[in-house]
């Protein structure tokens, strides 16, 4: 009888693949022996393996540049990291290697990539894409990274008055400041509002620049940003979409001679199942060629095309590792596994919009298995993990007295630690768990390194003012 929990993944998924292997009874992720790991630091463990950053970044950029040799495109690609998916340092040197880009969020972004100009990590001719309803301390801060030189730093107006903001501040005499304008999407059918909150309306940018940017002798519009909440899938809505964002570029461009970028935003997704099936060859090429084709038609030259993946480019590096510290059996069916920590304050999608990431057992594979429910240890009755968040029943190797079974989550690189509140106060002052970077060296050696401690209730108290 084949009932051990191996065979269940077996016969479940095609396996091994990409990532994941086994060796014995035990889990391999990207070549790396996890029990090594977890009797180094114990858990519960956060990993970011930082190797993966660069080649999801090198993938991006070579199925664009492929897709628009095949289309004979006359843009080029420009891949921009999205900050606010991980501001980690060692998340944004690893990106830096790859030749690529930044897009901020926030006037601390600013702060970050001052940080990087001042050890000589982010060069001039870098573009700094900066999105979002802006502050006051964000606009001072953009004209400052421009006043120093950066003039690849690129505002994108996400309201009409926001303009007037940098005028003010500009002194005379410099180069006009390159803007953007994000376009307002129409959201999905089944969104409870019909237009997205970011942006100006399609029918209102070409009065808007008309008015206010044509003449103006401080900027030049030079980026017009289109990104939908459900990301790029092949979709009839996202192809609307796309399309409704290209006229009005040929629009603008038909008066506009300083435009000359499309930023498609982010959007590409990540694997958050072993069934994960998306062709993103297919997407790259359809879209390059769904801008073409439109722009041609109108007579006009296709523009550079910019990406602001986020999930994508740091989704996958993560990782986060619990131990099962008991089984409760409340009734006859429901078996609860519960973890030495919590998903709501650790893995916050899982609670607060029930995403999905990959689950898998890191040891006792060839033990039988059962099917279970996950509890985390806050007093809260939403702090669980079950075949709502996980697309499927959950089953794990049977716990045996005396024998700790340790599980993983993949593919939790993006926004659990912002979301969460790292380093601060935790639900039910759970501290936040080790944190662990492994990184490559030039000879391709693996190497593990301790970033953060596990929180002490020293620095909770701190916090709380004791």
């Amino acid at each position: 009888m084949r009932n051990k929990y191996n065979d269940l993944i077996q016969q479940t998924f095609e396996w091994p693949q990409d990532e994941f292997a086994l060796e014995g009874d035990n889990l391999l992720w990207n070549g790396i022996y996890l029990m090594d790991i977890i009797k180094q630091y114990g858990t519960p463990l956060k990993i970011s393996y930082l190797p993966k950053i660069s080649q999801q970044i090198q993938k991006a950029k070579m199925l664009f540049n492929v897709a628009m040799a095949k289309a004979d495109y006359k843009g080029k690609y420009q891949y921009c990291y999205c900050t606010k998916s991980s501001h980690f340092s060692f998340v944004l040197e690893e990106v830096l290697k790859n030749d690529v880009h930044i897009e901020t969020s926030s006037a601390f972004d600013i702060n970050i990539v001052e940080t990087l100009i001042a050890e000589g990590k982010l060069g001039k001719k870098s573009y700094v894409v900066c999105n979002g309803f802006k502050k006051p301390q964000y606009i001072e801060n953009i004209v400052r990274l421009f006043e120093m030189g950066y003039e690849n730093t690129i505002p994108v107006l996400d309201n009409k008055r926001e303009l007037a903001a940098y005028a003010d501040l500009l002194p005379e005499g410099l180069n006009k400041m390159k803007v953007g304008i994000r376009i307002a999407s129409e959201e999905e059918p089944k969104f409870e509002f019909y237009t997205s909150r970011l942006g100006i309306g399609y029918k209102d940018i070409v009065a808007f620049y008309q008015q206010h940017i044509e003449n103006h002798p401080k900027f030049e519009l030079k980026m017009l940003h289109f990104f939908i909440n459900t990301g790029i899938n092949d979709t009839a809505y996202y192809w609307s979409e796309l399309l409704k964002c290209v006229n009005v570029y040929c629009d603008l461009k038909k008066i506009c001679p300083s435009l000359d970028s499309l930023n498609i935003g982010g959007g590409f997704p990540i694997k958050n199942s072993l069934t994960f099936n998306f062709d993103y060859a297919y997407m790259a090429e359809e879209i390059i060629a769904q801008v073409k084709q439109l722009c041609n038609s109108q007579g006009i030259k296709e523009p550079h095309i910019f990406t602001e993946f986020g999930s994508y480019t740091v989704g996958e590096s993560g990782a986060t590792f619990f131990s099962i510290m008991d089984q409760k059996k409340q009734n006859d069916r429901e078996n609860w596994n519960m973890i030495d920590g919590s998903f709501m304050t650790t893995l916050p999608d899982a609670w607060a919009i029930n995403k999905r990431f990959i689950l898998l057992a890191i040891n006792n594979w060839e033990r039988e298995y059962e099917r279970v429910l996950l509890g985390g240890l806050t007093c809260d009755s939403d702090d669980y993990y079950n075949s709502e968040q996980h697309a499927n029943a959950i089953y794990l190797p049977k716990i045996v007295d005396g024998e700790t079974q340790y599980i993983g989550f993949f593919h939790t690189g993006a926004y659990q630690e912002s979301v969460g509140g790292y380093g601060g106060i935790q639900h039910c002052l759970l501290p936040a768990p080790k944190h662990v970077v492994i990184h490559e060296d030039e000879e391709g050696e693996i190497h593990t390194r301790l970033f953060a401690k596990e929180q002490s209730y020293k620095s909770m108290l701190k916090i709380l003012g004791y």
